[in-house]
């Protein structure tokens, strides 16, 4: 394979993302053939995979696990910026002063929030954290979104009034 090709200059995120989709595939069959199961010992109507793929217990399911994955990784990167551990190549120096703890200066190939500085500067120097937030709290609203229409689902089955948001959450 030649080192000038888009497969080998993107592997590791192709093998990445085909990694997730298998598992992610995994997770959609065994919870559809679960649910299936669950509503044909209610007497209910199975979901098909469309259906599946909109109801709550997986959208709860999905978003359960990537939010742990994004909040772990938050914290990873949180806590390898300031604490440190003798052997880890993750950690910085415990006794030198590294690159990475230098303020960036401005230059013509720098990126264009070191030239800016400022508020610009602070969210770019964070933003692999920001973005692992930002992604947990998406996360986390369609956990709870998901787990809220599954409860409803659930309510229906039992041939119980589907409950707000605010019901559902207090």
């Amino acid at each position: 394979m030649s080192k000038n090709s888009f497969f080998y200059r993107n592997s590791l995120s192709i093998v990445l993302i085909l990694l997730m989709l298998i598992f992610w595939a995994g997770q959609f069959f065994t919870g559809w053939k679960t649910e299936n199961k669950e509503l044909a010992e209610e007497g209910r109507r199975l979901l098909s995979f469309g259906q599946y793929v909109q109801s709550g217990h997986f959208i709860q399911a999905t978003f359960e696990n990537w939010e742990s994955e994004f909040l772990q990784m938050m914290l990873y990167v949180l806590l390898t910026v300031s604490l440190r551990q003798k052997g880890s190549s993750e950690s910085k120096s415990l006794s030198e002063q590294e690159d990475v703890d230098k303020e960036p200066k401005p230059h013509p190939d720098a990126p264009w929030a070191v030239k800016k500085g400022g508020i610009w500067l602070k969210i770019y120097k964070h933003s692999l954290s920001l973005a692992f937030g930002v992604l947990f709290l998406i996360s986390f609203v369609l956990h709870f979104y998901g787990s809220y229409k599954d409860f409803n689902s659930e309510q229906m089955i039992k041939n119980q009034p589907a409950v707000g948001v605010s019901d559902y959450f207090f």
